[in-house]
């Protein structure tokens, strides 16, 4: 699932696999509220009781309401809070709730008639808890629910017992029930309990002296035990035979399980379906664990058998096939079949591999054992050890997926990822104390990172960090921070423990095209890539650069995501970039791949803007250029990181002509979205490409870009200087167009500052070389800014005039953009001049393609402008609509300040 409401504890949410912050205590119990009726409506006046009480504050409605919206921000799509006719209503699978899961796990043990199963079911239940229900919300309401939650976790806790005292425990209770029959020293079924497994520990005289205390207890209140605890006395003074646990007849039995994990997090997806699969089988329970190196694959599963050893009466059967050891040779079957006979006290093993895999079948297929088959290579390695009974239960680890085994068997395919956060973080934790990690918690950001999640590197990290108790941790943090020596400071000298080692073995298996691949894709700079990216690096078909990743996929040495894209982990992509080394043709020919398709993708987006003239592309590119407009902003979405990271890999490679040519390829994705900062970042580096190539053009267009990025960042001096560097440049013959840009860009940073009468000058300017040297689009632009500051100085009609002329360019020439922010200028004249309902329609036009287009910054300032105009006419209900609108594409962007100023108003409208 992709997101997860935690309400068994303190309050809190994940979303794909990462924590969200609900943020402050009083929203948390509006997150709280709409879980525990998950897809269920509450009223308001609901909600604002479950927060506030009977008697909320007079700003209660306004601020439940700016509570709500910050909970969609942070959720997003994971699990709309959608407003319902009164009310408003969390939509998520209820199994996203862990008290939903923790009820379901309870009426599903309830239901079976297996108390194994039952027992099973119920402790994966409590293990949900994670202390008091609802932890850190004071309101009435959540005091109530976590007492009736309490109930029902103690009810859970009973159910528990009873199971496990029909399964024959005793002693092993004892403390438990000790602690809980202390608690509630009135509860007979808690005092049942107590007492029989007092009993079966070969304590009758304490559970004589235990129901003596009980009864006095229940004297006073003027009543005596019931017939169920009466009943147990009663026996118990017999030493009635029927309360002995059930025994088990024990044969001598092999137990080669190593310890259990000392440190063991997470994996309760993972758990739960081994859990599953694995009871119940009729036929031999076989189940695949594959995953990268150092994921944790025999960390999960010696947790599980550990976890379940009762199962196993007859024994447990482990064998390491070194299948992928970095310092030893991969066991042969044969050998691992002669050594499970040995253990299975056979005293002449056969000569010949056949009739020895036959005798060792033999004598566990009808035996209740495990059988944990480690680090296997391939399938031909683990078939002859699988056992062709149906009482025995099978664990393999592999990086490989197995997929053969799987096909021809009846084998659970078990994936295991890498840890989240905060299992990392607990990781850590566990093996240093929490008071060291809480100490530096900077450091451990630090430390973390780097590790991105792999088990094993966190175990390094946290061994090192344990050896040196009074090494502060920051220390550790910086060797980690240098990329160059980072898998170096993995290496603890143990060939077990060396992530170098690690991935060498898994890479040394594989034949040569496929290791080619996987060198190759240690240049990928951004987060993942698409097949076609791939086939360009490597300059192969896209066909068999498919059957490669594949390949590596099966070898968790790459991952492919559910939208088809392929990632590495950040260690294996350094080993795998130290494997590459220097390779420029590669490198080259991803850098043309993306610079191409960008511009491709931008020509879509933005048709009627002058283009430029791109490098050649590479010999061995697969481009791919998107099919439409839809297509070509989905690219970019898809796209975005890893084209900010190849335009600064090309920076470092010496492509300067792609450097500025990714910066313009954005330009449009930029603006629309709002991103000036990343602008910034991507005309810098233009900039200095095109001072590498002495183009004086294309500085005047990075001068004039940086200005754009800086007085949106609200950078006015930076601005400035800028585009006056840019119009310093941008004095000869032939450069007049530049120069009316340049004027244009300093309207636009003069208007931001409110210096209308000097915006204006330099719009005028603009406008008249655009006339007399510019496109028709350009002089549209010219007219449209001449016409909005215009508004700014109370000259309506010529605002006016210029914009419906602006109007009939952009639409003559199909230039949607344009066109959107011209019907902007036009419901703000109408606005500013009293023509409300006409600026409406302006509003509603510009809004309309605005959202087509993906223009959602100049959404949010349209929808505040249009909150003014139905404030205006009276209709205060659709200005606030229209401001809860601004706000959120506002927090989006991370305008704080215009968000402060919306949410201001909203509450002085409450």
């Amino acid at each position: 699932m992709s997101v997860e409401f935690r309400l068994l504890g303190e309050v809190s949410a994940r979303a794909r696999g990462q924590s969200i912050d609900p943020g402050p205590a009083r929203q948390r119990c509006v997150l709280a509220a709409l879980a525990v009726d998950v897809n269920r409506v509450l009223s308001v006046s609901e909600l604002m009781t479950r927060v506030w009480g009977v008697h909320p504050p007079t700003r209660a409605r306004a601020t439940l309401s700016s509570y709500i919206s910050r909970l969609r921000q942070v959720l997003a799509d994971d699990a709309p809070i959608v407003r319902r006719s009164g009310g408003y209503v969390l939509l998520a699978d209820p199994g996203s709730v862990d008290l939903y899961r923790f009820r379901d796990l309870r009426a599903r043990a309830a239901r079976t008639a297996d108390d194994r199963m039952a027992e099973r079911l119920l402790a994966e239940a409590l293990d949900l808890w994670r202390g008091a229900a609802l932890t850190g919300l004071d309101s009435d309401w959540a005091a109530d629910e976590r007492d009736r939650l309490d109930r029902e976790r103690l009810d859970a806790e009973c159910d528990h017992t009873d199971v496990r005292l029909r399964l024959g425990y005793g002693e092993q209770l004892v403390t438990e029930l000790a602690a809980r029959a202390a608690g509630r020293p009135r509860d007979e079924r808690v005092a049942c309990q107590y007492l029989l497994a007092l009993y079966r520990a070969g304590r009758a005289a304490d559970a004589l002296e235990h129901y003596r205390r009980v009864y006095a207890s229940l004297a006073e209140l003027g009543t005596d035990p019931g017939p169920a605890l009466r009943e147990l006395h009663r026996k118990i003074l017999d030493a009635d035979p029927a309360l002995t646990a059930p025994r088990v007849e024990h044969t001598p039995m092999p137990r080669q399980l190593p310890a259990a994990p000392g440190t063991f997090v997470g994996r309760h997806r993972e758990l739960a379906r081994l859990d599953e699969a694995l009871t119940g089988s009729s036929t031999v329970a076989v189940a695949a664990i594959a995953g990268a190196g150092g994921i944790g694959k025999t960390w999960l599963a010696l947790h599980w058998a550990h976890r379940h050893l009762d199962r196993f009466p007859d024994g447990q059967l482990f064998v390491d096939l070194r299948g992928f050891s970095p310092d030893r040779t991969p066991l042969d079957s044969a050998t691992a079949v002669r050594g499970f006979l040995d253990a299975l006290g056979v005293d002449s093993v056969p000569s010949d591999p056949d009739a020895a895999v036959g005798l060792y079948r033999s004598l566990v297929a009808d035996r209740r054992m495990l059988v944990v088959l480690d680090n296997a290579r391939d399938p031909d390695q683990v078939a002859p050890l699988i056992p062709g009974g149906s009482r025995c239960t099978v664990l393999i680890t592999s990086r490989h997926a197995l997929t053969g085994l799987i096909a021809t068997s009846r084998t659970l395919p078990v994936p295991v990822d890498l840890l989240g956060d905060d299992e990392s973080r607990e990781v850590l934790a566990r093996q240093l104390g929490p008071a060291r990690v809480d100490a530096e918690p900077a450091a451990v950001d630090s430390l973390l990172r780097p590790c991105a999640g792999l088990p094993l590197a966190l175990g390094i990290v946290a061994a090192r960090a344990a050896t040196t108790p009074d090494l502060p941790l920051q220390v550790l943090a910086d060797e980690l921070r240098d990329r160059v020596g980072r898998l170096d400071a993995f290496d603890t000298g143990d060939p077990a423990l060396n992530l170098r080692a690690l991935f060498g073995a898994s890479y040394q298996a594989l034949y040569p095209d496929p290791a080619r691949l996987f060198r190759l894709l240690g240049l990928v700079p951004g987060p993942d890539a698409d097949l076609t990216a791939v086939a360009s690096l490597a300059a192969l078909p896209v066909p068999r650069t498919r059957a490669l990743l594949g390949t590596l996929e099966s070898a968790n040495l790459v991952h492919r995501d559910r939208a088809g894209r392929y990632r590495m982990h950040d260690l294996v992509r350094l080993y795998a970039g130290d494997l590459a080394g220097v390779a420029p043709a590669a490198v080259r020919r991803l850098v043309d791949h993306y610079t191409h398709n960008a511009f491709a993708a931008e020509r879509l987006l933005y048709p009627t803007r002058v283009p430029i003239s791109l490098s050649p592309i590479a010999s061995g590119c697969a481009a791919a250029p998107p099919a439409d407009e839809a297509a070509a902003w989905a690219w970019f979405q898809a796209e975005y990181p890893c084209v900010l990271a190849v335009q600064d890999l090309a920076v470092e490679a010496g492509l300067h002509a792609q450097v500025w040519q990714l910066a313009w390829a954005l330009e449009t994705f930029h603006q629309r979205q709002g991103l000036h900062r990343d602008m910034l970042t991507t005309w810098s580096r233009a900039l200095t490409a095109a001072q590498h190539l002495g183009d004086d053009d294309i500085q005047v267009l990075a001068h004039r870009r940086l200005g754009y990025a800086h007085f949106w960042l609200e950078q006015h001096g930076d601005a400035v200087r800028r585009l006056h560097q840019a119009l310093a440049l941008a004095q000869g013959p032939g450069a007049e167009v530049s120069r009316a840009h340049t004027h244009y860009s300093l309207a636009q940073a003069w208007t931001r500052q409110e210096r209308h009468a000097r915006a204006l000058r330099h719009a005028t300017r603009a406008l008249g070389l655009y006339r007399d040297h510019g496109e028709p689009l350009d002089v549209a632009d010219g007219l449209n800014i001449v016409g909005w500051l215009e508004t700014r100085m109370g000259h309506y009609e010529q605002a006016r005039t210029h914009c419906e002329s602006a109007l009939a360019l952009y639409r003559r020439h199909q230039d949607e953009e344009g066109e959107s922010a011209v019907l902007d200028s036009l419901g703000n004249i109408a606005h500013q001049a009293g023509w409300h309902s006409e600026s409406l329609r302006y509003y509603r036009e510009a809004l309309g393609l605005c959202r087509r287009l993906g223009r959602t910054l100049a959404e949010a300032e349209i929808l505040e402008r249009t909150g003014h105009a139905h404030a205006a006419l009276g209709d205060f209900a659709e200005a606030r609509l229209m401001w809860e609108g601004a706000l959120a594409l506002y927090r989006h962007h991370q305008r704080t300040e215009d968000a402060d100023r919306i949410e201001a108003r909203l509450f002085s409208r409450s």
